[in-house]
């Protein structure tokens, strides 16, 4: 009997040893990944995209590499399901991340470090090459469970989201390959939850880059008159200011999330007239510009906001002009709002809570992103795409200095991405929005 009860000790070392073990090489991964240096704005590519093929052979996916854009690769793998008349499912991360400021950073930012608590430091480790490995590794682990999809998987690893994606998903999205895979759900990033609930968003906010200028006569510097290009732009940034503290306000009362309310920050301001040893003092200038990042979720009305620039923050009136540097429209190519739905009528979203749920986890208040992201290239097609990162009790740290992830928390958000895997590929239903 004594021997029979140390036999099963050893047995369960074994197998605890053997998870470790798993976990270990899982983690190993990832670092592997983040150690590749894509930052903006020399991202080594190529260097990313080997790395992703070679575990894509690892676990026989099919790969190939599209080039919309010299030097900008995409690669995209199959997961072919049992049934391809199906909508297909795309599972969307981006390569690149934002730069870095090195001497700020407590560990080398493309060390993948991990300290003594299980924190990975390295830039992407949040945004977001934590949800591409973990796509591939909640795979790995389903075809070793012998599950076989229904519905085709697909995942995508494009370029270009830091800088607004033009040269990745934007052409991705707009490729005849792309209208081959006939997908039906589109999933990509999300954002850490600093609570228990996981974060899902079903819309984001549209970029409008605005640039307001004035121009007026030039005049001395001590002469007062109306309408100087100083005076006037001053006015339009004062105006645009009682605007943001308006629906500011929103977001401090709790009336509002700040996806949901218009948000507007000044990000330049240019007037003067220079000299060798500076401005010049004694001259007003006969021209002034500000730039503002406006984002607008699709819930405003944009006819609203384009009025207000055009009559308030900028009038003709007031020898005003405008630009947009950028302007997303809040509508699809259908005309409607560009946002997913989130109740019964998209099974979609059913099928993520449940799968959520299934692992013993809770969804928050379904969200609008508040910033952008590739996923807008999607819903402007008419497809639904949910926007979803699985870490929970994380702050919020992407762009941020010392980014980082707990190494308990990328291996429980492979733990989730299997559940809705398996759940988005087993759906039998055919869904049109």
């Amino acid at each position: 009997m004594d021997t029979f009860f140390y036999a099963l000790f050893i047995l369960s070392l074994l197998f605890s040893t053997r998870g470790a073990d798993d976990d270990s090489s899982i983690v190993s991964r990832f670092q592997r990944y983040l150690q590749i240096n894509t930052a903006q704005p020399n991202p080594n590519y190529y260097e990313a995209a080997d790395f992703i093929v070679s575990q894509a052979q690892s676990i026989s996916l099919h790969s190939q590499t599209l080039e919309f854009v010299k030097g900008k690769p995409v690669v995209l793998l199959k997961w072919p399901g049992s049934n391809p008349n199906l909508p297909s499912i795309l599972l969307n991360s981006h390569t690149d991340v934002v730069p870095v400021e090195h001497h700020k950073w407590t560990h080398p930012p493309f060390d993948a470090h991990v300290d003594g608590s299980g924190d990975i430091y390295a830039r992407g480790s949040q945004d977001m090459k934590c949800v591409g490995l973990q796509y591939l590794e909640a795979i790995r682990r389903l075809k070793s469970s012998g599950f076989q999809p229904l519905r085709t998987v697909y995942l995508s690893f494009v370029p270009d989201e830091e800088i607004g994606g033009h040269d990745g998903a934007e052409k991705f999205a707009d490729s005849d390959e792309f209208k081959k895979m006939n997908v039906g759900i589109v999933l990509d990033e999300g954002l850490a939850s600093p609570n228990e609930n996981y974060r899902a968003f079903f819309a984001e906010r549209s970029p409008w880059w605005l640039v307001i200028r004035a121009t007026g006569a030039p005049g001395h510097g001590a002469k007062l008159y109306d309408n100087t290009a100083m005076e006037n732009i001053l006015k339009s940034i004062e105006s645009v200011r009682r605007f943001r503290a308006a629906q500011f306000d929103l977001v401090k009362s709790g009336l509002k999330s700040e996806g949901e309310v218009i948000s507007v920050n000044m990000v330049f301001l240019k007037a003067g007239t220079p000299s060798p040893t500076g401005f010049v003092m004694n001259l007003q200038p006969s021209e002034a510009e500000a730039g503002f990042d406006v984002r607008v979720p699709p819930t405003a009305d944009q006819e609203s906001l384009e009025k207000r620039i055009a009559e308030e923050w900028a009038p003709a009136s007031r020898n005003m002009t405008f630009e947009f540097k950028q302007k997303v429209s809040v509508y699809d190519e259908f005309g409607k709002p560009v946002l997913t739905a989130t109740d019964s009528s998209n099974p979609w979203w059913t099928l993520l809570e449940g799968a959520v749920k299934k692992v013993n986890e809770k969804l928050g208040r379904p969200e609008i992103f508040p910033a952008s992201t590739d996923a807008r290239y999607f819903r402007q097609l008419g497809l639904p795409a949910i926007g979803f990162s699985p870490m929970k009790n994380t702050p919020i740290l992407l762009h941020d200095h010392n980014e980082f992830l707990n190494q308990a928390e990328y291996l429980r958000g492979i733990e989730i991405y299997e559940s809705i895997i398996k759940a988005y590929a087993s759906f039998e239903r055919t869904y049109k929005r």
